[in-house]
């Protein structure tokens, strides 16, 4: 997404110079949301992204890898040899995490490639026991899949709930019940000592049937290539990007899963794995390639996730938030939490009302302060709580 939407936002920003897209994969430039939906259950044969690079002049070279980058020379090293550049985008996004041990045994899985996705759809069809290590966003739309797929599915998490590293216990908590709700099985406080054909062995002795195994236990920034090209990196293996998103690389910049930026908003550096980062930051890279002297990049996070029956939607950052309220029953099918910050809104989780995520999302980039009351309140529009209008 990041690498594609930059190629076209610099054409629809007038750059009339060679534009060239590197891949390391073979198939056409493709959207990943699907992967864990319409294409894992076989409903759709790929995702590719509706571009016509031809008519766009945009150069696609797929199946390619690229091994190393070298700033003085203003080039990168790639398997088929070195390719010059005037500007680099860096746009490699991330790659799944693997579970200690679990490398090569037959029947484990990721699910982050079109071709992890192609590899995963019989393992569905013909409903085997899966096991799936890791309750975040991954392991929970797969679940799903997966028992849309009528798989017997037990989901194995090491935190005493799903989300932990994403959502306070008070938000996540109520998402427990959704696995049991669907069929799926739901083990917290539990870790994989061992994965062997046909069979997950947990620290305290008990033996799962696995058919299959999904591992979902996170993702990092697909950085490692970078070694030794003097780019910065931070602590999370991210590049450390400015608030144009340039690197500290003359002529060097980097979008999406790969790059952490500044938020001024938010008074922190943020990483941001989600598919709306890998649109936005692409128009503020192509703005100042063609010198239009963009805004700095501060978006609204924003992510999406269809689990269990349920639309999940976040928007913003709720780290510095010093209040958090909830709107709606967490045991009925719509409700929302809303984070503060001296009264203003941060951040804002809706499960089945978007109505809330859209004026919610608003708010945040206005930065309106909110009359709390009004705000716990699931029958007052969010918009209608803020402090004048109250």
């Amino acid at each position: 997404m990041a690498g594609v939407q930059t190629a076209v936002a610099l054409r629809e920003q007038g750059f009339t110079g060679p534009v060239l897209v590197i891949g390391a994969e073979p198939h056409q430039p493709y959207d990943r949301p699907p992967l864990s939906k319409a294409v894992l259950l076989g409903k759709a044969e790929g995702s590719a992204f509706d571009v016509d690079f031809e008519a766009l002049d945009i150069e696609l070279r797929l199946g390619v890898e690229v091994t190393g980058l070298r700033p003085g020379d203003h080039e990168v090293d790639t398997e088929a040899g070195p390719v010059p550049y005037d500007v680099l985008v860096v746009a490699t996004g991330a790659v799944p995490v693997t579970l200690p041990g679990s490398e090569g045994v037959p029947g484990v899985h990721l699910l982050r490639t079109l071709d992890d996705a192609e590899r995963l759809r019989p393992v569905l069809a013909e409903q085997h026991d899966i096991v799936v290590v890791g309750a975040g966003w991954i392991g929970a739309e797969f679940a799903t899949a997966a028992r849309e797929a009528g798989c017997a599915v037990t989901v194995v998490e090491a935190a005493g709930r799903p989300l932990a590293g994403a959502l306070p216990a008070e938000v996540a908590a109520p998402m427990a019940e959704w696995y049991e709700e669907s069929g799926a099985r739901l083990l917290t406080h539990a870790r994989v000592a061992e994965i062997e054909s046909g069979r997950v062995v947990l620290a305290d002795g008990r033996v799962l049937p696995a058919g299959a195994v999904v591992v979902g236990i996170g993702a990092r920034p697909a950085t490692a290539w970078l070694a030794g090209s003097g780019v910065a990196l931070g602590p999370d293996g991210a590049i450390t990007a400015d608030d144009h998103l340039r690197t500290s690389a003359p002529d060097v910049y980097a979008v999406g899963d790969c790059a952490s930026f500044p938020s001024a908003r938010y008074g922190a550096r943020l990483l941001v794995h989600h598919w709306d980062n890998a649109l936005q930051g692409p128009r503020t890279v192509a703005a100042d390639i063609v010198g239009e002297d963009p805004r700095p990049y501060d978006p609204v996070p924003y992510f999406w996730s269809e689990q269990f029956g349920r639309f999940v939607q976040y928007a913003g950052h709720h780290a510095s938030a010093d209040t958090l309220i909830a709107r709606g029953d967490p045991a009925g099918a719509a409700w929302s939490v809303a984070w503060l910050r001296e009264g203003a809104l941060v951040a804002l989780l809706a499960v089945g009302r978007p109505r809330d995520l859209a004026q919610g999302r608003k708010l945040i980039e206005s930065g309106a302060l909110l009359d709390a009351e009004r705000v716990a309140d699931p029958s007052v529009p969010l918009k209608a709580a803020v402090r004048d209008a109250a």
